[in-house]
């Protein structure tokens, strides 16, 4: 079962310097909502799953997250990344805790919450792209009623159903799709760079972790086991 964690105060740099921590996220009309402060990594795979983004202070709960797959390369601000939100959306987000990465049941729980978050805050995801799509108020009485400058009726009918069509499109994506890159080729060589040096160090970045410890004694008793019953 994949695990997750941050990589919180450890020393972690690529070869390029600093990585990505530091960088800034740009929102939806240039609106600046902060710089990422940590990500969130797949210990199995070193893949990044979210970055976690301390906002400054505009936000209450002070940090949130943004699904890797949801972030472009900034083209006005080098270095820099946007994500197609507005503060606003991100207040509807449930409130970040670390703590909830210590263990499978409660980021379970965290991330079908923040998943119903983006659905209730009207933002809609098209599968097979990273374009969000936001229902405009009228949506509820014609479904056909999307922002989207230049698309038409059929163009908007589309996106909404392919949204709604069942929940995991809806973003995050669920289950196994979050240990895929599908941020790559979007996003820069800072990242792309970070991101491989984060896959490189993964096992030395994982070496205190006691829940890798546990599944990795868990294997190997099991390799053992049918090394006795094959012989």
């Amino acid at each position: 079962m994949a695990h997750y964690s941050t990589l919180q105060n450890q020393g972690f740099l690529s070869e390029e310097g600093e990585g990505i921590r530091g960088a800034h996220i740009y929102g939806r009309n240039d609106k600046k909502l902060g710089k990422i402060d940590d990500v969130i990594f797949d210990h199995t795979s070193g893949n990044i799953t979210y970055v976690v983004v301390d906002t400054g202070g505009w936000l209450s709960t002070k940090r949130f997250v943004v699904p890797a797959n949801q972030l472009n390369d900034s083209a006005k601000h080098d270095g820099d990344y946007v994500v197609d939100l507005t503060q606003e959306q991100i207040e509807n987000f449930p409130p970040f805790d670390e703590r909830n990465l210590s263990s499978d049941q409660e980021w379970s729980v965290y991330e079908s919450r923040y998943r119903d978050s983006w659905s209730e805050g009207g933002i809609l995801h098209r599968e097979g792209s990273n374009r969000i799509v936001t229902p405009s108020p009228e949506a509820g009485q014609r479904r056909s009623g999307i922002v989207g400058v230049g698309e038409s009726e059929q163009d908007q009918e589309a996106d909404v159903e392919a949204a709604e069509a069942t929940s995991d499109r809806v973003f995050p994506i669920g289950g196994n799709d979050l240990d895929q890159n599908p941020v790559s080729g979007a996003v820069g060589s800072r990242w792309e760079n970070f991101q491989e040096s984060l896959r490189q160090r993964r096992k030395d970045l994982t070496a205190t972790c006691t829940i890798c410890a546990k599944s990795a004694d868990a294997e190997n008793r099991d390799k053992q086991s049918l090394g006795r019953t094959g012989t």
